[in-house]
């Protein structure tokens, strides 16, 4: 699986339809984003990408964390969001802890 690389000039929709899809395929995406520009695009995409696949009746968890990446030989701290779908402890097949 790829990462899904996001800047500060990505097309919020754009990205949202890759992260839909990705978390649809493998059950996991991971985007990945370097500054604060292309980390405000990155979690408006995730925003708009839960709504998608809400949709489908997927929920997401978010887990963020901090990674380092080589860009031109040198070391980078990009931040990584790693999507997890998850079922939602209201749906109706879903039982309580015990039963």
């Amino acid at each position: 699986m790829n990462v899904i690389k996001v800047s500060a000039n990505s097309r919020t929709a754009a990205v949202a339809g890759a992260i839909a899809g990705v978390v649809r395929e493998h059950k996991l995406a991971e985007v990945q984003s370097i500054g604060a520009g292309a980390v405000n695009q990155a979690i408006k995409a995730i925003i708009l990408a839960k709504g998608y696949l809400a949709n489908d009746g997927i929920d997401i968890t978010l887990v963020p964390e901090f990674v380092d990446v080589e860009i031109d030989g040198k070391i980078r701290t990009a931040i990584k969001l790693t999507l997890i779908p998850h079922q939602d402890a209201q749906e109706p097949d879903a039982s309580p802890p015990g039963d």
